[in-house]
């Protein structure tokens, strides 16, 4: 059996259950029970404060965990980053009020700072040589500045539109972060095999993503035309109809550039196209 640590709250746990979901992991109960097995595979889900992951993992408390890259970093615990899983993106950033001109970053030299990542932070502010107090606070950052507390904040920034209601713009970038799939140093091979198994699943969600499965009536005269357009895995599927003239054509296209694909295969006498969202895909 393994054991996954997953935020009990918030996007970053809806997103996991999502994720799980997809690979056709079913986790009963509730969220309010504090672990809970999965009804189909052998894995159980510990529920707990994203803070709290990285040190679970770390100790083995849990074999594995989904945890933001900004907790993960801050804590600096000793586990290994598994997988980046690609969803739940956001940034920390360093913000001030609106109404003040900003010269770069030199202008934080003295300055009080409210946060959530003081460890973070204090590593930024020493590879930039700039000398702030730094003032640990959690929860509510952004309110900081508004009522005198600090001078400016340096948290989490997901849309923006939190800093604009509170009168605070984005200044500084200092990391980028998403969900990283965090496992224990110290796995055993049962549970490093339940975890390939686990991977395998998560990646053939992920080469799905954005992708659609489409199939068409081509004129075998333009074939070789049609072909050229579409994108593939490998080559596209051609499949001989009952009118020789015609050929079924089956691909795989991205959602990125679904249209413009589409529009080209109609110009090239393509009929009957019909579009399929992609559960899993496995390469």
């Amino acid at each position: 059996m393994l054991r996954i640590a997953v935020q009990s709250k918030g996007r970053l746990f809806e997103d996991t259950m999502n994720l799980l979901a997809e690979a056709d992991i079913k986790i009963g109960g509730s969220k309010r029970t504090l672990l809970v097995k999965s009804d189909n595979f052998p894995l159980e889900v510990l529920y707990l404060r994203d803070d709290d992951i990285p040190q679970c993992v770390a100790s083995g408390v849990a074999d594995i965990g989904v945890v933001g890259e900004n907790e993960y970093t801050e804590r600096g615990e000793c586990a290994d980053i598994v997988k980046r899983l690609g969803f739940s993106k956001c940034r920390l950033s360093l913000a001030i009020p609106k109404a003040i001109d900003y010269p770069g970053v030199e202008w934080f030299n003295g300055k009080k700072i409210a946060t959530s990542y003081p460890n973070i932070l204090h590593h930024y502010m020493d590879e930039h040589h700039i000398n702030c107090d730094i003032h640990v606070i959690n929860g509510s950052v952004e309110i900081s500045p508004g009522i005198g507390l600090a001078d400016a904040i340096f948290d989490i920034v997901s849309s923006g539109s939190t800093l604009v209601s509170n009168n605070l713009r984005e200044v500084e970038v200092v990391m980028k972060s998403e969900a990283l799939l965090i496992g224990n140093q110290q796995l055993s091979d049962e549970k490093k095999n339940i975890l390939d198994e686990m991977l395998f699943r998560f990646q053939a969600v992920r080469n799905a993503e954005d992708k659609k499965y489409v199939r068409m009536n081509a004129p075998k005269e333009r074939l070789d035309d049609i072909v050229a357009v579409l994108p593939g895995l490998k080559s596209p599927t051609i499949i001989p109809l009952a009118d020789e003239n015609w050929c079924s054509v089956h691909a795989v296209i991205d959602q990125k550039v679904f249209w413009e694909i589409i529009g080209k295969l109609k110009e090239l006498g393509a009929q009957g196209i019909l579009v399929t969202p992609i559960e899993k895909m496995i390469l």
